[in-house]
């Protein structure tokens, strides 16, 4: 995996049930490096501290794989690296083949991933249609949230160098808890044991099957 673009964003004021709100979901490629810091990205707007930033999601990172995919179904979109409000838009990115847990080196920073990301309405905001929403809920590329546990400063063109694998959960098999895999008890509790997943995801998980 490689990093293709940094991206950092500014507070935008949107309107959300006719309410005005700001969102830093809107971010835009930076030309140099980035600092990763053990709760958010160093000067990056995080507004909505109940659901971004924090230990679990530090920072978040895409796939430019997947881009092709969604440029298809949004042709009418002006696309560019950070649409989907990611700070890192990686090259490689793999989340059928990334495990919870897995713990890797990227500049000088050292990040663990904590949990697939999860659309919110903001995300139809964004796109200016809502439909985004239910695509990217049924699809299987929802990018990965990371724990930073050094900080340090990542930029393009930085690879990701695995250091520890201890987990055999795959990001994608959590994510399909919330989707295709609705009724797999199984998977749920396998999911619930997993150390390294983030306690906000475990008690989605448990609220969604009722544990």
């Amino acid at each position: 995996m490689k990093i293709v673009s940094t991206n950092i964003g500014s507070p935008v004021t949107v309107l959300k049930n006719r309410k005005k709100i700001q969102t830093g979901i809107y971010k835009k490629s930076v030309n140099q490096p980035i600092s990763l810091g053990f709760t958010d990205v160093v000067g990056d707007a995080v507004m909505d501290r109940e659901s971004h930033g924090g230990i679990y999601k530090a920072c978040y990172l895409y796939s430019a794989d997947h881009y092709p995919f969604w440029q298809e179904k949004f042709p009418e979109l002006e696309w560019a690296p950070g649409m989907f409000g990611e700070n890192l838009t990686v090259e490689g990115l793999d989340e059928a083949a990334i495990m919870i847990g897995d713990v890797y080196e990227v500049g000088t920073a050292v990040i663990q991933i904590s949990e697939p990301r999860r659309p919110c309405s903001i995300l139809g905001i964004k796109f200016g249609t809502q439909k985004i929403v239910k695509a990217f809920h049924n699809s299987t590329y929802p990018g990965v949230y990371v724990s930073v546990l050094k900080e340090g400063n990542v930029k393009t063109g930085d690879e990701f160098i695995l250091k520890e694998r201890t987990e055999d959960l795959t990001t994608i098999e959590v994510y399909s808890l919330f989707s295709s895999n609705k009724k797999n008890l199984v998977l749920a509790k396998k999911a619930l044991s997993t150390p390294t997943l983030s306690p906000a995801c475990k008690a989605e998980i448990k609220n969604e099957f009722d544990l």
